[in-house]
């Protein structure tokens, strides 16, 4: 398995990241698989799809590189490089550490992902670094920024309900739930990362960052002994848009808005969290959570610096009711 030895200054001071370049760089894998994990995700593929295929048929270099640099176990290091992890960063500031790569390291890097020689016209080629920040950007441009706010709102929702948890139940179950059936802890300071047979690395004293994207994809990279990241997908209650369905009954009860709400409340979610998964505005949600709260369907409670609300005994027993 793959591993990491990670020390406990590095754990401690670990953080989660949103990063607009993850989520480009997921949007393009998972265009290039061109498989959706979800309704959410099939949807996005159906109106994004042809154009991305229309662009890379314009550029057949492009489509070689794409291909190449998405291996079948390991993506090619220029394609995913770390977070900073210092302040929030824009794509376009993002996207430079993709293009500044000097194009002779290109190569060696793809012959990684693809486990052998890189065929030509790819071997030949002497601005790889900027294609396929191009390439990028076309998919940040055309298939993320239009949705960004939303999935901003995921990504921030998604971290909420990590550190909630983490505060709840500690470090062990934090990351043994990120990646199930993939990442777990092991103890006296193991992580795996991933099932593969590769060989421990050490990471002792550089910044460990936790970067989570809304398409069901995820990898891990490092810069040097510096930092460190793992990137892993939200969990499919917080991408998939469409949610659990709102019983005709407990709309008409409640308003169906007001329901929508409720029926997402199973497991404990903040308020940002629900602006995200509803659509509706935060003064909307927090007027349907006062009412909630008064008529003892809900209930509140504090994790670190969130709030968070979650069924009562009555509200459990309402939406149940009502879904029978």
């Amino acid at each position: 398995m793959g591993w990491w030895q990670i020390g406990t200054d590095s754990l401690a001071g670990s953080r989660f990241v949103v990063s607009p370049l993850a989520e480009t760089v997921a949007a393009l894998q998972t265009l290039h698989a061109a498989t959706g994990a979800h309704p959410g995700e099939r949807a996005w593929l159906a109106a994004c799809l042809p154009a991305y295929r229309a662009r890379l048929a314009a550029e057949p270099l492009d489509a070689l590189l794409v291909r190449a640099a998405i291996g079948p176990t390991w993506n090619a290091d220029f394609l995913t490089p770390t977070p900073t992890g210092d302040r929030e960063r824009s794509f376009e500031e993002e996207v430079e550490a993709v293009r500044v790569v000097e194009p002779a390291d290109a190569v060696p890097q793809l012959e990684v992902a693809v486990g052998g020689p890189v065929p030509e016209p790819l071997r030949s080629a002497r601005d790889l670094p900027h294609r396929l920040a191009g390439v990028l950007e076309w998919v940040w441009r055309e298939t993320v920024l239009p949705d960004w706010a939303r999935r901003r709102r995921v990504l921030e929702a998604d971290v909420v309900a990590r550190t909630a948890q983490l505060a709840r139940d500690g470090w062990a179950a934090a990351l043994d739930e990120l990646c199930p059936g993939k990442m777990r802890w092991l103890g006296d300071g193991r992580l795996q990362v991933n099932p593969r047979a590769y060989p421990p690395r050490r990471f002792d004293g550089g910044r460990l960052l936790f970067v989570p994207v809304t398409p069901n994809k995820g990898w891990v990279s490092w810069e040097g002994s510096e930092r460190s990241a793992i990137v892993y997908a939200c969990s499919g209650a917080l991408t998939d848009a469409t949610g659990p369905v709102v019983p005709e009954a407990l709309g008409a009860l409640l308003g169906t808005a007001r329901a929508g709400v409720l029926v997402r409340l199973e497991s404990p979610k903040s308020t940002s969290q629900l602006v995200a998964l509803t659509g509706q505005g935060l003064g909307s949600v927090g007027r349907h959570l006062k009412v909630l709260l008064d008529a003892g369907l809900v209930r509140r409670g504090r994790a670190g610096r969130s709030v968070l609300y979650e069924w009562t005994e009555a509200g459990a027993v309402l939406v149940r009711a009502r879904k029978g």
